[in-house]
């Protein structure tokens, strides 16, 4: 059992206001971790001044630090969150204009796959939180423009969102097609365990790695990835899950018999490598 890989699949480093990239990368590896997948934080957690391109070239620069320090493969997903677009508006940008920006940083994170500095785009989508149907609109059009950019630089996109049900995978498959991105290459960020193709319509669903979400995912299949959505923030201690989590979380539930450590690569090593066309080098 030494030997399980494990990879998170959305776990944050932030040495502004956390413990920072050596420090979670040594605690996800002492329990058993082997790679991390990690999406930039958003601009306002940098500094006031802090631009998109900034925001995502610390986390590159995270990546090769974990890279190059520890025994953890890690690797960068770059974008800006939906609420960097609702912040603009709040403080009185113009929507039409805060759209543009946000396009704009979607293809900075465009380049830097292209450039093979990081491997997806993401985090994107749209709030978790109520906001007017205008605003609504304009992130859902920046989702479809986020696809589109992925196709053509062939990586997946993580989204956030409001808490998905099968109805709302529905509406991101849609969104792929449109796109013309192949849905599995659409990651559903803290996803629940909607496993079945029928429950997620071939988005791939990144589940939040809780006793009780990973138990009821297992019994329907092993078509997932696994998260914590660690913040690496020092005012939220352990949120939203610990780095230790996804390995023990793991073992724990080969021990239980509800994986077997053919389960277990392949959801830690063919899907990711599959999905971000990497190599876990393991």
């Amino acid at each position: 059992m030494d030997n399980i890989p494990s990879t998170d699949n959305h776990i944050h480093v932030d040495p502004i206001n956390g413990e920072g990239p050596l420090d979670v990368a040594s605690k996800f590896h002492r329990s058993g971790g082997t790679s991390m997948i990690i999406p930039n934080k958003p601009t306002w957690t940098v500094s006031p001044e802090c631009s998109f391109v900034e925001a995502m070239e610390l986390v590159v620069k995270y990546a090769d630090e974990i890279n190059q320090e520890t025994d953890v493969k890690a690797f960068a997903v770059v974008g800006a969150h939906p609420a960097e677009l609702s912040r603009r508006v709040e403080a009185g940008m113009d929507l039409v204009q805060a759209e543009e920006l946000m396009r704009g940083a979607l293809e900075a994170a465009q380049n830097m796959v292209l450039e093979g500095r990081a491997v997806g785009i993401g985090e994107i989508g749209r709030p978790h939180y109520p906001v007017l149907p205008e605003e609504m609109e304009v992130h859902n059009h920046l989702m479809v423009y986020a696809m589109e950019l992925a196709r053509e630089a062939d990586c997946p996109v993580q989204l956030h969102t409001e808490s998905a049900s099968e109805e709302q995978y529905q509406e991101f498959a849609e969104m792929a097609r449109k796109a013309h991105l192949k849905e599995e290459k659409v990651i559903k960020h803290f996803s629940g365990p909607f496993i079945l193709p029928e429950e997620n319509h071939g988005i791939t669903p990144s589940l939040i790695a809780s006793g009780d979400v990973m138990r009821e995912a297992v019994r329907k299949g092993k078509n997932f990835l696994m998260e914590t959505d660690y913040l690496d923030d020092k005012t939220r201690p352990g949120a939203v899950m610990g780095p230790r989590t996804v390995p023990r979380r793991t073992r724990k539930l080969i021990n239980a018999g509800l994986l077997t450590e053919e389960d277990a690569y392949h959801i830690h090593v063919e899907i990711p490598e599959k999905l971000y066309n990497v190599e876990m080098d393991l």
